[in-house]
């Protein structure tokens, strides 16, 4: 009997001005850094949009009134390897107020700022590619909108992952 799969829905949000990109950073479990646009798992009951707009509103103090997209979709399907297939559906945020105030209850994001376009792939050196890709592909317009950007996903343990663009 083939073991078990978990999956992941998550929720993605693009907060852009002036030509900067709002990203939080996250440590992880294994003490492991990584710079990411906000959001998170959609719990059980929960909307995509409820969930991006708590998630947002825990990782960085902004309340967003307003989503488009979804702009992009990502799948990682891991189900050979770590035993996990990931669905990351990426929305855009139109209208936000409030300051910046990190109160992440989960205790994950612990830093959040805006970065330049420009500077975003140094930002994203060395992230897991469904993390960076998509969202370097999307500003830079070589993503159309609504893409589903497809990865698979080897390996059993977080610093040996081999990931690879999916093929459709």
């Amino acid at each position: 009997m083939p073991p078990e799969v978990h999956r992941w829905a998550v929720a993605g949000g693009i907060l852009a001005q002036d030509d900067a990109v709002l990203m939080v950073n996250n440590r992880r479990r294994n003490g492991s850094t990584d710079w990411s646009t906000p959001g998170g798992v959609v719990d059980p009951g929960e909307t995509v949009l409820g969930a991006l707009t708590r998630e947002v509103a825990e990782e960085t103090g902004l309340q967003v009134s307003a989503w488009d997209g979804p702009l992009y979709t990502v799948e990682a399907d891991g189900s050979d390897g770590p035993g996990w297939f990931l669905t990351v559906e990426v929305h855009e945020a139109q209208q936000w107020s409030g300051d910046l105030d990190i109160a992440d209850p989960d205790g994950i994001v612990f830093d959040a700022r805006w970065v330049s376009v420009g500077e975003l792939e140094d930002l994203l050196t060395g992230q897991y590619a469904w993390m960076a890709e998509p969202l370097l592909m999307y500003l830079d317009g070589n993503a159309p909108r609504g893409h589903v950007f497809r990865y698979t996903v080897t390996g059993d343990h977080r610093d040996g992952l081999v990931v690879t663009p999916a093929t459709s």
